[in-house]
């Protein structure tokens, strides 16, 4: 159902994480997004990891079987004379594509955000869902019965 797009994304989070040099994603090199995916028969679920980031400042695209979430974690605001002691949080912006499989809906998709996680559910087409065979004796012919 899912393929990872960007292997050499990857290599550059895992450097980035081994050598602790996360740095601000750009427009142009966005940081990539964390995420996990599952599937139940229903639907198929991506959640990104998108803590301190506005709903409003996240992007959901489908085009044909590609899903690209982009996102934009804006520096606060700290008023004037204040002074950052310690900054960790990565700000800039950060993005993910996974190419989805032929078995899913990509024209009922939904989103939600809450406590910092994106929820992208996708359902599973209808043909794309598990189904049983029933077997029969003699000379009928089989017969399939939707699980």
């Amino acid at each position: 159902m899912l393929m990872r797009s960007d292997t050499f994304r990857e290599l550059d989070r895992f450097a980035q994480q081994a050598l602790g040099t996360l740095s601000s994603g750009t427009w142009s090199r966005p940081t990539a997004i964390p995420m996990d995916a599952y599937r139940n028969d229903e639907e198929f679920v991506v959640a990104f990891d998108l803590p301190g980031v506005a709903p409003d400042a996240i992007e959901i695209n489908v085009e044909r079987n590609l899903l690209t979430v982009r996102a934009e974690r804006r520096p606060p605001n700290l008023g004037e004379g204040a002074r950052i002691q310690v900054a960790e949080r990565p700000l800039g912006v950060f993005s993910r594509q996974l190419f989805l499989g032929d078995g899913l809906d990509t024209d009922r998709i939904e989103a939600s955000h809450e406590n910092g996680v994106l929820a992208v559910r996708i359902p599973v087409k209808e043909q794309a869902k598990p189904r049983r065979v029933a077997i029969t004796s003699g000379g009928s012919r089989q017969k399939v019965i939707s699980a």
